[in-house]
């Protein structure tokens, strides 16, 4: 992991991969019943993915989008069950099409979202809102140390653009650092300002206007 962290800092954003305790804060939405189609963008080192893995429990379909090649053969040997992607996570919604999903019921974010520029935080949560129905979930975390950086604050106002609920869990504090999980529900229904409904291509189709100020503030 720290291999992968100096040779790519802004994509891996992390030193150590991260505790079963915020694993299993992260993967808490994941349903207990069925054959939900859960997605996790920036599964890394697989932290996450395991903890995924166990509670469907080889149920449903579980795709993980990762963007670094060498981190996404080594999840593949490891996790034989999870259809692993070398992709852009704003990708999202093209990605799934081409594997025959129309939504996910749940996705699972590990990107390192405060080392992101405001255009793919924007691109890639528009992608997550465009995968997911009205009753779907999306997790994602952050460090307690860097909550008070810009990047992070223009990510947490982002969520709120995109969710009509957003909640911050308790801090993980045995997570090295400290990490907090966003639980976010009820993607809003942001359209493109003339383009018919239903209209979906392989990276975000939300309108600009609703970002206005947000991307450019620091």
């Amino acid at each position: 992991m720290l291999h992968e962290f100096l040779r790519s800092p802004l994509q891996i954003g992390a030193v150590a991969p991260s505790s079963r305790r915020l694993a299993a804060a992260v993967a808490a939405p994941v349903p207990e019943a069925g054959d939900p189609v859960v997605v996790e963008l920036g599964p890394g080192t697989g932290a996450f993915t395991g903890m995924i893995q166990e509670l469907l429990g080889g149920r449903g379909h579980h795709v993980a989008v990762e963007i670094n090649p060498r981190l996404a053969s080594a999840l593949s040997r490891r996790f034989p069950r999870v259809e692993v992607v070398t992709a852009e996570a704003a990708r999202l919604p093209r990605l799934l099409a081409e594997r025959g999903h129309a939504a996910a019921d749940v996705v699972i974010g590990g990107l390192p979202w405060v080392s992101l520029p405001a255009d793919v935080q924007h691109e890639t949560l528009c992608a997550v809102r465009d995968v997911l129905p009205a009753d779907g979930a999306f997790t994602t975390f952050g460090y307690v140390h860097a909550m008070r950086l810009a990047p992070a604050r223009r990510f947490r106002r982002m969520l709120g653009v995109s969710f009509e609920e957003v909640v911050a869990g308790r801090t993980v504090w045995g997570n090295v650092p400290p990490a907090f999980v966003y639980h976010s529900r009820r993607p809003r229904d942001i359209r493109p300002i003339g383009r018919p409904h239903g209209w979906r291509s392989g990276r975000c189709s939300c309108a600009s206007k609703p970002w206005a100020g947000l991307a450019g503030h620091r």
